[in-house]
């Protein structure tokens, strides 16, 4: 055929294949165009929602999602905890303060899309956890996958010859391995045991998964340990002066923060009295002397109105316990006890005024609102020194935080405390905008200093102060939480079911015998693990002396390449983990 020829019909052979792909592409397009995918509808939709929010990777989401959502409460002042912090951080911030409120940041773990956030977490473990654990149990009641065609391609691989004179021939060779395997903690299932190859398919490490269900079923119950304390516990702080006795009832509080669903009556009637606090100093070391080193405050409980009163010590870190209440010490200072007696010379404050630490070796501030004083309101501040020295230029300081020479330092007022107004005040501060001064260094009358037992008459008849005595105080955290002992025992439960999933390994045996020509049995094994598992090697290597063992044989007894099997030499490591996958 002349070479012209020969152009022509490749040519046309060409033609006739681009008409063809021409025509096939066309056709392809237009079925695409004609094709109408269906609709989902409410229920794919649904299934869709259901799937994504239930995944692990939305779990993981909400997880984090939930952490960065609680840092502004961190950043801005919370309702429950202080209202009035909010109040005056709404008033220092005008421009921005209601702007924060309406989004609910002074109140973010009650809020809205705090409580949505942790409600779809909650949601979506539980869609996580109990499909797994429904596939688990399953698989758990399910016989172990049939033995591979090929051993030799699993990732670990190994072979005995067991001796024609040992008289153990391939079914009770089946029989030895299951009995070796069940030992070690496999679940066996024999097959074909009285055929020509019989074979065994073993499994074990079943807890791992266990351990994964536990971990995150410990999760969602640390989740709802949190959310009832969170609805039904409460908070408080109380400040007990000697002797003082505190009665678990609201007014008795000096601060409460109720949790969200928490009734009053629920309070238990509990009482503790505070019958003295000792305070141990360092007397030794030159570096730290004088800082206190041992807190101790003896108390008398009673958990109810009938019960027998108990002696007990609250110390810090080591809280008192009545019911599901934790009472913990928190701090505690220096109470003056002053007598004021007004112009008419009548009694109108006595007792305890708590100090609040200042400075060094319980240098402390000193208010006291005498609202029933006649004809008018009386105020003093100051401040109160256990230790009072006095410098060159005049200047008063606390030299030791015991009381080896105390001192009560005060300026006096008259006028209109404010706090028939009905609006709440801060006991440590005093508004003096509204009063006049009696005493102060500016002024002819002077300060007012005391010492124990001394008494100092206001100027203008407006009555006087008595300084009687020093008692000592005590601040404690009140807490309850319902839900807490249930947290803590969730978080134990899941730290045990994570070191269970960790350490524990999902693995597969596969052993199959035969009879050679000669009357040797031969016994081949493969391993397979679920995931990566670094000691599979060694397991291999375990099961391989417990077989030599059962048979009594030495290392020269192996087969390199038993009968009915293929050789492997070939194969390339990623055809061996292809199959190992195909037969998982």
């Amino acid at each position: 055929m002349s070479e012209r020829v020969k152009a022509k019909n490749k040519t046309r052979n060409e033609s006739s294949s681009e008409a063809s792909a021409s025509t096939k592409a066309g056709a392809v397009e237009s079925a695409k165009a004609e094709a109408a995918l269906p609709a989902l509808g409410i229920k794919g939709m649904l299934r869709w929602a259901w799937t994504q929010l239930t995944s692990m990777r939305t779990a993981l989401f909400l997880l984090l999602l939930l952490a960065v959502a609680a840092v502004p409460g961190s950043l801005f002042p919370q309702r429950p905890a202080n209202p009035s912090n909010v109040t005056q951080y709404i008033k220092d911030h005008p421009d921005y303060g209601k702007i924060l409120d309406a989004l609910q940041l002074y109140d973010v773990y009650s809020s809205v899309w705090f409580s949505a956030i942790y409600i779809l977490l909650f949601i979506s473990l539980i869609g996580c956890v109990v499909p797994r654990a429904i596939v688990h149990y399953r698989a758990m009641r399910s016989q172990p996958p049939r033995t591979p065609a090929r051993l030799s391609r699993l990732p670990e691989y190994g072979t005995l010859v067991v001796p024609a004179d040992a008289g153990v021939p391939a079914s009770k060779a089946i029989g030895d391995a299951a009995e070796v395997l069940k030992k070690r903690g496999y679940r066996v299932e024999v097959r074909d045991v009285d055929g020509e190859r019989p074979s065994l398919g073993a499994e074990r490490g079943f807890l791992k998964e266990v351990g994964n269900l536990v971990f995150h079923s410990s999760l969602i119950g640390v989740l709802v340990s949190v959310a009832i304390g969170g609805l039904f516990g409460y908070s408080g702080q109380r400040i007990l002066v000697e002797g003082d006795t505190f009665v678990n009832t609201l007014v008795g509080y000096d601060q409460f923060s109720p949790g969200t669903n928490f009734q009053s009556s629920w309070l238990q009637p509990y009482s503790i009295q505070l019958d003295k606090f000792n305070i141990q100093f360092d007397r030794e070391s030159p570096k730290n002397f004088g800082q206190p080193i041992d807190f101790r405050a003896e108390v008398t409980t009673k958990e109810s109105p009938d019960a027998q009163a108990e002696k007990k010590v609250l110390k810090v870190n080591d809280p008192v316990t009545l019911g599901n209440t934790s009472i913990y010490l928190t701090g505690n200072g220096y109470a003056p006890v002053v007598t004021v007696r007004d112009g008419a010379g009548n009694v109108a404050l006595q007792g305890p005024v708590v100090a609040k630490l200042q400075g060094e070796n319980y240098y402390s501030s000193v208010v006291i609102k005498v609202p029933d004083a006649k004809p008018d309101q009386l105020g003093f501040v100051g401040f109160f020194l256990p230790t009072a020295f006095r410098t060159e230029q005049g200047v008063s300081f606390s030299a030791d935080p015991e009381l080896f020479n105390p001192q009560l330092s005060l300026n006096s007022f008259y006028g209109d405390l404010g706090l028939d107004k009905g609006q709440p005040q801060n006991v440590f501060e005093l508004d003096v905008k509204n009063l006049k001064p009696l005493n102060n260094r500016e002024l002819a009358a002077g300060g007012i200093t005391l010492a124990p037992g001394a008494t100092y008459t206001l100027p203008e008849g407006k009555g006087s102060i008595t300084f009687d005595g020093v008692k000592r105080y005590i601040g404690v955290d009140i807490h309850h939480n319902p839900g807490q002992q249930y947290a803590l025992i969730f978080a134990l439960v899941a730290v045990a079911g994570l070191v269970v999933s960790l350490y524990l390994n999902r693995r597969r045996v596969w052993v199959r015998t035969g009879t050679h020509a000669d009357g040797r049995t031969m016994v081949e094994f493969g391993l397979l693990a679920r995931g990566e598992d670094h000691r599979l090697a060694n397991e291999s290597a375990a099961i391989k002396e417990l077989l030599r063992a059962q048979w009594r044989l030495d290392e020269t007894q192996t087969a390199a390449n038993p009968p009915g099997t293929e050789s492997t030499s070939g194969d390339a490591p990623s055809k061996a983990h292809s199959t190992s996958q195909k037969d998982q």
